[in-house]
């Protein structure tokens, strides 16, 4: 069976992505399944150029199909702060969920505009062919606390609500998040290439 490689070191991004992904004729590994330590600097200015950037180079470095996502959120009050680097910002990259989600609460917190716009950028590269992009967005409001218990690897999932709902992402069912998710929108569409092109490649 042909391998696909999530080329994430994230369980909670890789378990979003598998949530759609798993009845696809396709064995599906993560960076973790496949022992690479290996990291790419996320230097892009935009969440495609770094999911293209991440995509092609574990796709050159493992010689497998890779997908993998660049995503964060825009929130209005903080003008432009986060995007791209929104991991990366506040407490920093080497901050546990708890404590970047606790700074992040902190410095929303004499904020009255709450509004915030999650984007996420999947990245298909395969060996030998033009890398395929897929975007999802979703507008919502930023709350004062977390409604859930923080998950792994995407803290913000218990604070974010999204716009005409009445639960946070992480209170969500799978089916229900993954209906109007920034991530769930972006690899539905990635699913149906996939479905369309990819299967009848390899078949062919």
């Amino acid at each position: 069976m042909q391998k696909i490689l999530i080329a994430t070191h994230n369980f909670g991004k890789y378990k979003e992505l598998m949530e759609v992904l798993e009845d696809l004729p396709f064995k599906f590994v993560s960076l973790n399944d496949e022992k690479i330590e290996e990291d790419v600097e996320e230097n892009g200015e935009s969440f495609e150029a770094n999911a293209i950037l991440k995509a092609e180079f574990f796709s050159r470095l493992t010689g497998l199909p890779a997908i993998a996502d660049d995503s964060g959120i825009h929130v209005d009050a903080l003008n432009g702060e986060l995007g791209v680097k929104t991991r990366r910002w506040g407490a920093g990259a080497n901050a546990t969920d708890e404590e970047w989600l606790a700074h992040f609460l902190d410095r929303m917190k004499t904020e009255e505009n709450r509004r915030a716009e999650f984007v996420a950028c999947i990245a298909f590269a395969h060996p030998g062919a033009e890398t395929i992009t897929f975007q999802g967005e979703c507008v919502g409001q930023i709350l004062d606390s977390p409604k859930t218990k923080i998950e792994h690897g995407i803290p913000l999932s218990s604070v974010f609500l999204p716009e005409g709902k009445d639960k946070v992402y992480s209170a969500m069912s799978k089916l229900e998040k993954n209906e109007i998710s920034h991530r769930g929108v972006a690899i539905k569409k990635c699913h149906r290439y996939l479905l369309k092109h990819f299967v009848d490649e390899l078949r062919g």
